[in-house]
This record gives structure tokens, sequence and C-alpha cells, in this order.
């Protein structure tokens, strides 16, 4: 076995055996794993702090083949992200986020960008910064980064090019904006402003860490939040189980 070494983010927890623990956690160079921490419930040492949920962690395991449970030897804390437990919100926004992730990203599929965006989101929402901003951001990116960029370029219908001069509306099942001459706005065809469509625009492209130099206003968030919703269940498929916890 080649024992290797990832940063990584703890997804998820789960007591295995008498004294183990199944994790699930998230790296930038070997993608979304499992792996055991043998007698990690009983001995603190070998992981001091870093196998709780959210936590950012170097981690060493054994690299075995795709599909397998990695057997964990040992762990770094790097972040708890203490802010993420401070309310009920921002735990349930971690949680909101960690399981849009898992849907997106199937185990082992790499995406450093991906990793980036969920580590400078649990940073963001710890240090306190609008929750509604964060989460839309994370949507708009995460959706784009798993193949699922909503189209703001043409009309869906009549393929006229958007010039940014007016409202669009947008289309679920094409995941596509549409002009207001072939389509009406309405609560399952949200309408947005030309602001707004480039706020999305540029949030589907950009890091969050840039994120401040973006002019978003409370305004276009509240105009993009019913179009990343609508997005996402129709792409996924369902809504997310955490979602709830978050309206």
């Amino acid at each position: 076995m080649n024992t290797h070494v990832s940063t990584a983010i703890v997804l998820r927890i789960k007591e295995f055996g008498e004294s183990d623990l199944l994790i699930s956690f998230f790296t930038a160079d070997k993608g979304r794993l499992k792996g055991v921490a043998k007698g990690a419930r009983r001995s603190k040492k070998r992981f001091s702090n870093c196998l709780d949920l959210f936590c950012l962690a170097n981690l060493e395991y054994d690299l075995k083949r795709k599909g397998d449970l990695h057997f964990l030897h040992s762990g770094k804390l790097l972040d708890a992200f203490p802010g993420l437990r401070s309310d009920f919100y921002s735990l349930s926004l971690a949680s909101y986020m960690t399981e849009l992730t898992e849907i997106l990203f199937p185990v082992a599929v790499v995406d450093e960008k991906m990793f980036a965006l969920l580590k400078e989101s649990f940073f963001a929402i710890s240090e306190g910064k609008k929750g509604d901003m964060v989460r839309t951001f994370f949507e708009a990116r995460a959706m784009a980064l798993g193949g699922y960029g909503i189209d703001l370029d043409i009309c869906c219908s009549c393929k006229r090019p958007y010039t940014g001069r007016g409202d669009a509306v947008f289309e679920p099942r094409k995941g596509r904006i549409a002009c207001l001459n072939c389509k009406q706005g309405s609560k399952l065809t949200p309408r947005f402003g030309p602001g707004s469509v480039n706020g999305l625009r540029m949030m589907q492209l950009s890091e969050l860490k840039g994120i401040e130099t973006l002019g978003l206003t409370d305004e276009m968030i509240q105009e993009i939040r019913p179009v990343n919703k609508l997005h996402i269940e129709y792409r996924v498929g369902k809504r997310l189980k955490s979602a709830r916890f978050l309206e």
C-alpha cells in the first residue's frame, strides 16, 4: 500500500465497530474518499481534534484502489471553522453545501476548484459573512463546476443574444434564459434583471475570495436565489434534504 497525505475536509462521520470511525472526506488531489480510522473513538492522539465534522485537516492514509475503503493512519488539524457551529443556520448551511458537493462530485472525482470553493465557503461562514450571499454564490459556482452552468448568453427559444438591456426569464427545463418576447415570468420561470443576470454569470466564473468585487446587492441575491433553487432541483431531480432547514 502507498501512504499518502491530503489536505481534506471532513464531510461525514459514522461510528464503525466498537472503536472505529467511518470517515467521508473531500480532498483537493484525490476527490471524495471514504476511510476507516481504527481506534479513533478510544485514542485521540493520532487524530487530535481533526475528525470532527467539517474540519480542515491533513490526513495520512493508505491509497488503495478506486472504490475501496482507505485506512486512515493519522491527522493534523488545520482549521476547525468554529463559526460553523455558532448557530443553527450556519451549521445547516455547511450541511447543505456538503450534500450538494456529494451529489455533484461522486467518489474519487477530482476537482481542485470545487475543493477550494467548499473550503473558502466554510471560511466565509465561519468569519460571519452574509449567509444568503455565500449560499447563492456557492450554489451558482458549484453547479457550474459540476457541469450544470446556466447558459446566460442567448434566448433558448428565439436564439437572440442577450445584450443585458432588459429582464430575462429562467427556463429550468433547459437550464437557460429566455427573453420576455418568448417567455413570461412566473413562480416556475422566475424573471430577473440585467444586473442579476450579470451577477449570476460572474458567480459561475469567479472564486469566492473575489466576491466583494462583484458588486452584488441584496436585491440581486433575492432575484438569483429562486433561479438557483429551481435549477438545482431540476438537475438533481429532488430537493436536497438539508435545504428544508434553511428555508
